[in-house]
């Protein structure tokens, strides 16, 4: 079984308070953007897989199957003077019932059994008798972007899995196995535009016409922007104009009252994104805005 994973945008991103677990209360609408996508198989422990000769191929790796002990000291099992994450790796989980493949041309530099593809067969395990299962997953969607690539992948794991191990789980308790592996991973159980508040995880419909807009999204080189960074920086507030009050006031009118709340901290940090959004402005863009807590930026035009 086979899909590609697709990221999201966020119009507007309110934090509103720390919460007493040391989260965050926030409001976004979260938005799927279907020009970035994975490639994400998973198949029974004895199947054929239809994306693994590929992925060796292309990443052109030797790695031989760890137990989750990634080294990043040498590349393809090559020492090297410099630490390099290697491209392809594996990991096999202690019991031998999971096998993941995680490539990606800038490098892999975490532990495959960690990344939330994995961790999406673990949680299911724990209420399910499941199969031997083999991932794949070829990461062209940035890290440390703001576009969600991780939860999507995740989200769209326990989709695969429900179906391809006959669990038969409603997207409302996909959504809730979701939310434990990351504040916006819910959102991608139903991939069409939500209103998130809460961590990210208290989903409502909220239609929203993009047809008369072309978005474009820009994921800036070399600039990764951890969640936990972005935090630590941020002033919770109410705005001064509510998320679904300035939602319903035309895309024009969004600039200065749609606001991602991450934008001063990020910026502050790093300039170059700041500039690029003005970059977009100054290109026609009706809209601009960092996604969630950086560093892609997307931009509404009028088609």
């Amino acid at each position: 079984m086979i899909t590609n994973p697709n990221v999201k945008i966020n119009l507007g991103l309110n934090v509103l308070r720390k919460r007493e677990d040391g989260f965050h209360d926030l409001e976004t609408l979260f938005v799927p953007y279907f020009g970035i996508k994975d490639t994400l198989e998973i198949i029974a422990g004895d199947d054929f897989s239809t994306t693994s000769a590929a992925l060796f191929a292309k990443y052109n790796s030797a790695v031989p199957a760890s137990q989750g002990s990634l080294k990043p000291e040498g590349v393809f099992g090559v020492e090297t003077e410099e630490a390099v994450a290697p491209k392809l790796v594996q990991g096999i989980s202690e019991d031998g019932k999971l096998m993941i493949t995680i490539a990606r041309e800038e490098g892999v530099d975490w532990d495959p059994l960690k990344d939330l593809t994995a961790k999406a067969y673990f949680i299911l395990a724990e209420d399910f008798n499941l199969p031997p299962v083999k991932i794949f997953l070829e990461k062209t969607s940035p890290v440390g972007a703001g576009l969600g690539g991780g939860s999507a992948d995740a989200a769209f794991a326990l989709k695969m899995l429900n179906e391809l191990c006959g669990l038969e789980l409603s997207e409302q308790k996909l959504a809730e196995y979701a939310s434990r592996l990351g504040s916006d991973c819910a959102f991608f159980i139903y991939n069409r535009p939500m209103i998130g508040e809460g961590r990210g995880e208290v989903l409502t419909e909220w239609p929203v016409d993009l047809s008369g807009y072309d978005l474009q999204v820009v994921t800036p080189a070399g600039i990764a922007v951890s969640t936990k960074d972005a935090y630590s920086g941020i002033k919770p507030h109410l705005p001064e104009v509510p998320l679904r009050d300035a939602l319903a006031r035309p895309v024009e009118e969004w600039d200065g009252i749609l606001v991602n709340d991450f934008e001063e901290t990020v910026f502050a940090k790093y300039p170059e994104l700041a500039a690029i959004k003005r970059s977009l402005y100054d290109c026609g863009a009706a809209y601009a805005s960092m996604s969630g807590s950086g560093s892609a930026l997307f931009a509404l035009y009028k088609a």
